[in-house]
């Protein structure tokens, strides 16, 4: 039988909706409440979000591994199935990236723009060259640097078809200044809540677009940043809500005026529509990692930060035999399950195809969805 995606059940929906009339500030009082998290539960939410994130902020950048292929990657460091060499590269210098901010937010020090080139040298790894053929049968080339401030104008075509300017290479130090210093200011002073400070400092930063690669990047590095900094769980933009998130940044691009540098200064009114998204965001991604803590149901399971059941529960065995045996047979299935063989294929064709079973080059099964339990 077909899996259910639910936040479903009138007991999960009400709380979900409950959850949704409350405050990022609100959320985060009920996420305190839960702590210390069993270790169990913490060792699984680790590795959702290792996986989550890097998944997601490269995929909205255009990497092409699965879900399954990530996973196997960044927790098994092992190669599965096809893909561009340098999407394997960019996904393992991602989660690098990710420890390196991790541990960086736990510490005392103020931000440097030091820290922000670093990071952006350990997801880039090195200067490459960018080849483009232009009309007539010219080629053009320009060299793409790794940790340092871009050298050349930078520019976006929007999603309605103009050309969007950011800050240009002479601006770009001096605006990376005014807002690092804004920020440790700002934080010192505790003006702004820390879901604030973050939709601000990630505004701003975008509107400078520092690099010449990778700033998307950069930016929900930096808000994980400041989120950990201040106690927060970190959060996942979700590469299938990305016309959402582009959307909310047009909208407030468009309040705040195409200058660079009054998107550089842009106040916490001037980004409403940006900060709306935002903080929706945050409680959408608390929201679920509380409900993740305090679930109960062995039947209940986990997959890109949505909450999955079965209407048959010979799926839930399947996917807990498949776990305990990697290597088990068809035949085994079938009589551990007490149905078909046709049947127990079938399953496996539809748990592979929405992506929460893989099958590895050694013909071993990989659970990627995940049981709270």
């Amino acid at each position: 039988m077909p899996p259910k995606k639910v936040a479903c059940g009138y007991h999960n929906q009400k709380k979900i909706n409950m959850a949704q009339k409350l405050t990022a500030e609100q959320i985060f009082v009920q996420w305190e409440k839960l702590q210390p998290i069993p270790e169990r539960k913490q060792q699984l939410l680790n590795r959702r979000f290792t996986v989550e994130y890097n998944y997601n902020s490269n995929h909205i950048e255009g990497n092409t591994l699965t879900y399954g292929q990530t996973e196997i990657l960044l927790l098994f460091g092992k190669v599965s199935g096809e893909g561009d060499l340098k999407d394997f590269n960019d996904m393992k210098a991602s989660d690098v990236g990710m420890k390196m901010m991790t541990a960086e937010a736990m510490g005392k020090i103020p931000l440097t723009q030091n820290f922000i080139r670093q990071l952006h040298k350990t997801l880039l790894r090195e200067d490459y060259t960018v080849y483009r053929n232009l009309p007539g049968g010219v080629q053009t080339s320009y060299t793409i640097h790794a940790g340092c401030y871009k050298t050349r104008p930078n520019s976006v075509i929007t999603r309605y078809g103009d050309r969007f300017e950011y800050a240009s290479p002479e601006e770009t130090p001096a605006l990376m200044t005014d807002l690092v210093d804004w920020y440790n200011e700002a934080e010192q002073l505790g003006e702004y809540t820390p879901v604030q400070l973050a939709a601000l400092f990630h505004y701003r930063y975008i509107r400078i677009h520092p690099f010449e690669d990778g700033n998307g990047r950069i930016a929900r590095l930096m808000v994980n940043y400041i989120l950990a900094r201040h106690g927060y769980p970190m959060i996942v933009v979700r590469s299938r809500n990305k016309d959402e998130y582009i959307e909310a940044l047009h909208q407030t691009d468009s309040m705040v005026g195409a200058s660079p540098s009054l998107g550089a200064k842009a106040s916490l009114q001037d980004i409403s529509r940006f900060l709306a998204y935002f903080e929706k965001l945050v409680i959408e991604e608390i929201s679920s990692d509380i409900a993740f803590v305090e679930e109960t149901s062995a039947d209940v399971w986990w997959y890109d930060g949505q909450r999955i059941t079965f209407r048959s529960e010979s799926s839930s065995k399947l996917l807990r035999l498949l776990q305990i045996h990697p290597n088990i047979t068809l035949e085994t299935l079938s009589k551990e399950l007490n149905i078909n063989v046709s049947a127990v294929k079938k399953q496996l064709a539809l748990m592979t195809r929405k992506g929460y079973i893989q099958r590895t080059d050694t013909g071993e099964w990989h659970v990627l969805i995940v049981n709270a339990l």
